[in-house]
C-alpha cells in the first residue's frame, strides 16, 4: 500500500511472499494471490478472484471470479472477467474474455473477442494441444474450440459452433447442426402429455 497499491479491504485479501503488485493497482476484496503473481501497473483485480503463477498485464482488469491458473499472461489492457479461468495460454494486447469462459494452452492475438461460454477444448484424455487465434477474431458465444486449431487473424466464429478445422484469416466460419422447425409440434407435444395424467 505505501508503494500505490489499493487494498480495499485488506484484511480479506491473500498474498504469497513473492507477490508482486505495481503502483496504481486496484485489489478488491476477498481476492487470493498464489505463488509466482505479477501484476503490473495499473491494473484492476476484482473480487472474489485467484490468481497463481500468472503475468497480468498493465491496466489489465481481472473479475471478478475469475481464475488466472500457471502460465496465464495477460498482456496489456486485457479483461477477464466473471467465471473466466485462463491456464498456460496468454492473451493480447486489449483481449476481451468477459463471462463464462475456459482458456487453457492457448496464443490469442491483440483486440480478439472471446464471447461468453466459449471454451478452448485443450486435451483429448491422452494428450494436451494448442489453440492459436490470431489478431482482431471474433469468437461467438458458446462456441467450442476443438484443439489443435489455428483461426486467422480477422477470423468470425459464428455462436454455437464447433470448430474443428482451422480457419482462414478474415473467414467466417458457423460449424453448427441447422436449425429445423415443426410447426405444431409443440401443441401435439402437449396434448399427449396431458392425456397421460
Amino acid at each position: 500500500m505505501d508503494s500505490g497499491v489499493t487494498l480495499v479491504a485488506p484484511e480479506t485479501v491473500f498474498l504469497s511472499a513473492d507477490t508482486q503488485l505495481g503502483c496504481d493497482v486496484v485489489v478488491e476484496p476477498n481476492v487470493t494471490f498464489g505463488l509466482g503473481v505479477t501484476v503490473e501497473k495499473g491494473a484492476w483485480i476484482r473480487s472474489f478472484s485467484y490468481l497463481e503463477g500468472a503475468v497480468v498485464g498493465a491496466g489489465a482488469i481481472v473479475g471478478p471470479f475469475a481464475r488466472l491458473r500457471p502460465g496465464a499472461v495477460l498482456e496489456e489492457e486485457v479483461h477477464v472477467g466473471n467465471f473466466v479461468e485462463v491456464k498456460a495460454a496468454r492473451l493480447g494486447t486489449g483481449t476481451k474474455a468477459n463471462h463464462l469462459s475456459y482458456i487453457g494452452d492457448a496464443e490469442v492475438g491483440a483486440r480478439t473477442n472471446i464471447g461468453a461460454g466459449t471454451i478452448t477444448c485443450n486435451y483429448d484424455g491422452f494428450n494436451k494441444h494448442r489453440t492459436t487465434i490470431g489478431e482482431g477474431v471474433f469468437i461467438g458465444s458458446n462456441s467450442a474450440l476443438v484443439a489443435p486449431l489455428t483461426i486467422g487473424d480477422g477470423g468470425y466464429v459464428a455462436a454455437g459452433s464447433v470448430v474443428t478445422r482451422d480457419v482462414a484469416p478474415d473467414a467466417l466460419s458457423i460449424a453448427r447442426g441447422q436449425q429445423v422447425d415443426k410447426p405444431g409440434r409443440a401443441a401435439e407435444i402437449r396434448a399427449r402429455l396431458r392425456r397421460k395424467v
